[in-house]
């Protein structure tokens, strides 16, 4: 039972990183679709937007967040 164990932290440690990878892309991809100012949106104007100023901060968190993560391997 531990060398089960010891193979999925190993495998773990090993597929992190990129899985990290992974979400902070996929946020950043989010976070970019919704600042995207064509199809009539004012940036002037928050009604326009795509996001609400809450979605763009908590997306903006996320991608420091997971970037923090990201600097510590």
């Amino acid at each position: 039972m531990q060398k089960v164990n010891a193979v999925q932290r190993i495998g773990f440690a090993e597929k992190f990183p990129g899985q990290v990878e992974h979400c902070l892309r996929l946020v950043m991809e989010r976070l970019q679709l919704g600042l995207d100012k064509r199809d009539g949106v004012d940036p002037a104007n928050p009604d326009t937007w795509r996001l609400s100023s809450q979605e763009i901060l908590d997306l903006a968190n996320s991608a420091k967040l997971l970037n923090d993560i990201r600097s510590g391997f």
